[in-house]
């Protein structure tokens, strides 16, 4: 669209009339409330810390779109979201409280200006990551088709964000399953602090979505008239099963790209043009034009609009501050997910059966158990995966629920977030564990922070299975071992199994969880036979297994380096030396008791073995909380095993140098007890 401003249309109808003062009023609170939390944000002292992102000049998209929408659709929004809170129906109370950091407001104080969320409510909530709120709106729909909801959501993006991949991973992904999803991008002609024109090289953003074989619109959006008649067309396409739709509102930005941006880098012409499409002015000229209204009416409007904020604003501030004692709770659930009643799930029967049989075994007992479970990723559906894992499992369960996904690992994981907060138990299957790197930001900045933010309101009760670790020709793309990565995040919960009864045993256990699980399973294992112990029921997370028993020293591993450590033992025990072997199964949540049980059998010997590099290892975190809780009574020998610091080759005999072995495990066991003794 052209930078020429239209001009007001002159008559209106007697409910054009109507809705045109109610949306006057509607927006006036809105531009109200924003200049309130920008005059706390630049106060001295201030009122509200850090960075706000307001939404002044683009107040009709919220309230038009919304005016188009069913009372139960749902809006993910842009870190600039404070307007679609509002139009959503969030009390503005708790939503400035929120800003304000106070303990009333909508996540307590835990959220603030760019990341408040109620999922529980039709608003899930906004994004501070530019973009990352689409794939996650992705799975919100999913999960309503699922649910055979008629519900559909609306997301917001900045156009900025039209260059992020998430944000093109999510349009394949929506545009492939049809999904009930409108993706709204409000233009405002800059991408933070750079002219938006500087980094496309066309004119209608919303162009790009013909890629995608998605209808697009693009649309002036500082009129609601426009914008609502707009949204509405994409909603009726929407729930008629014909899938997405882009639509770019064009709308000025009267503000700075956040509180305390003083636009040095931008043009008074710029800002004049901007302030020439103001929302509130064009509607309050429109109603005046047309004899509805006049301008001092329109402008008592704004004045009532300004005293409701001022009021909405005392409440907030005088609410108080949250309660530090209460700043680590709700990482994850204080509970397990069901009363086990016994310390030792019931067994229903054992069976041999290879450790890839046993995960597809769990997969199938999980999607008989819960009509919320749905599996996906690349090649799980058809194919059956690329291990076989979900062999047969889209046959028996249909495609409903076992389906392939896009090559886009972004999108699976934003949409098994989405899918969780909307009431699903997704199963995502991340090929490689190298690839989760490419999608990393929906693990730790979406679903790792949902109960946390919400105070335990909310959470992505959700299961990421992948694989890890090196093989024969595995490249260094292929090969790379991330539990300590993983491990490092507060709100995930991460498991390596080391036999097929573990496969088995730790998936069920991470799909019966209330939090975000990733389950890492070991390449090199897939074919490895042993007993598998079938339950009706999952055991709960966090328990590790004392593998074999042992007093003159402990070997602490997990994966397929317990293998390796039993074999190790065994070496030691024709040296006449008793080593137990402890397989710690989950390193978060890390089964303390057990770990300390086995360090004081062991008289404080300890070896830490594992496949991952040796800095930053999990094998330091075990150490260092080793040294942090032996009491005065407690003598510590410590040794660690790993890959030394190097990308893994493909070349087998290169590999076989740098992977621990049993007699690599063995001698730094024979190392520790000698210079014990």
């Amino acid at each position: 669209m052209n930078a020429t401003t239209p001009a007001p249309q002159p008559t209106m109808s007697p409910e054009q009339i109507g809705r045109a003062r109610l949306w006057l009023a509607e927006m006036a609170f809105i531009r109200a409330f924003e200049t309130k939390a920008q005059a706390l944000s630049v106060a001295d002292p201030p009122r509200i810390n850090g960075s706000l992102h307001l939404c002044a000049g683009q107040e009709a998209v919220p309230v038009g779109s919304l005016a188009a929408l069913a009372a139960d659709d749902q809006v993910i929004a842009t870190y600039r979201g404070h307007g679609w809170a509002l139009a959503a129906g969030l009390d503005p109370a708790a939503v400035m409280a929120e800003i304000c950091h106070k303990a009333s407001g909508i996540n307590g104080g835990r959220a603030g200006s760019a990341y408040l969320m109620a999922p529980w409510t039709r608003f899930i909530g906004e994004n501070s990551i530019v973009g990352a709120g689409t794939t996650i709106a992705c799975g919100v729909a999913l999960a309503n088709l699922l649910q055979r909801s008629s519900r559909l959501v609306v997301v917001s993006i900045g156009d900025g964000a039209l260059n992020q991949g998430s944000v093109h991973e999510a349009m394949a992904l929506a545009a492939a399953r049809s999904l009930p999803v409108i993706f709204i991008v409000e233009n405002n002609g800059w991408s933070e602090l750079t002219a938006t024109a500087d980094m496309f090289r066309i004119t209608r953003l919303a162009q790009r979505a013909t890629g995608y074989g998605i209808p697009s619109a693009t649309a002036w959006g500082h009129d609601p008239f426009v914008v609502r008649d707009t949204v509405a067309a994409a909603a009726e396409r929407a729930r008629a099963g014909k899938g997405p739709s882009v639509l770019e509102f064009v709308v000025p930005r009267l503000w700075g790209h956040y509180n305390r941006d003083v636009e040095h880098y931008r043009s008074a012409a710029d800002r004049a043009a901007a302030a020439a499409r103001d929302p509130l002015k064009m509607m309050a000229d429109r109603l005046v034009a047309c004899g509805a209204a006049s301008a001092a009416e329109t402008d008592a409007v704004l004045v009532e609009q300004a005293a409701a904020a001022e009021a909405v604003t005392a409440v907030a501030l005088a609410a108080p501050d949250p309660d530090p004692g209460e700043a680590a709770l709700h990482v994850v659930a204080s509970s397990p997910p069901r009363s086990m009643g016994e310390s030792v799930t019931p067994i229903i029967e054992s069976r041999e059966m290879r450790f890839i049989e046993a995960v597809n075994l769990a997969l199938r007992h999980e999607l008989e158990r819960d009509a919320r479970t749905v599996v996906f990723g690349e090649d799980v559906g058809k194919s059956g995966g690329i291990f076989q894992a979900s062999r047969f499992l889209q046959r028996d369960f249909g495609a409903e629920r076992v389906f392939d996904m896009p090559i886009a690992e972004n999108a699976i994981l934003g949409a098994a977030v989405g899918a969780a907060v909307a009431g699903q138990r997704p199963i995502a299957e991340i090929m490689w564990a190298d690839f989760i790197f490419v999608a990393l930001d929906q693990l730790v900045n979406q679903a790792a922070n949902i109960r946390y933010v919400t105070g335990g309101r909310s959470s992505a009760p959700m299961v990421v299975r992948t694989q890890q670790g090196v093989t024969p020709g595995s490249c260094a793309q292929h090969s790379q071992s991330i539990e300590a990565l993983l491990a490092h995040i507060p709100g995930l919960k991460v498991a390596i199994p080391s036999c097929p009864g573990d496969a088995y045993a730790l998936l069920r256990a991470a799909a019966a969880d209330p939090d975000p699980c990733v389950v890492i399973e070991s390449r090199s294992l897939y074919q490895a036979r042993g007993p598998v112990d079938i339950t009706a029921e999952a055991e709960p997370v966090g328990r590790a297994k004392l593998r074999r028993n042992g007093s003159d020293a402990i070997i602490v591993t997990w994966g397929p380096m317990v293998g390796t450590a039993l074999k190790a033992a065994a070496t030691l025990e024709e040296e006449g030396l008793q080593v137990g072997v402890l397989d710690l199964r989950w390193l978060a949540p890390l089964d303390e008791a057990a770990l300390s049980a086995a360090i004081v059998h062991a008289r404080g010997r300890v070896v830490v073995a594992h496949e991952a590099v040796r800095t930053g290892g999990f094998g330091a975190e075990i150490l260092a909380r080793l040294q942090e809780s032996a009491g005065p009574d407690m003598r510590l020998s410590v040794r660690r095993v790993a890959t030394p610091d190097v990308r893994m080759p493909a070349a087998p005999v290169s590999q076989r140098a740098l992977v621990p072995d049993a007699e690599a495990i063995a001698r730094a066991v024979r190392e520790m007890v000698a210079a014990r003794d």
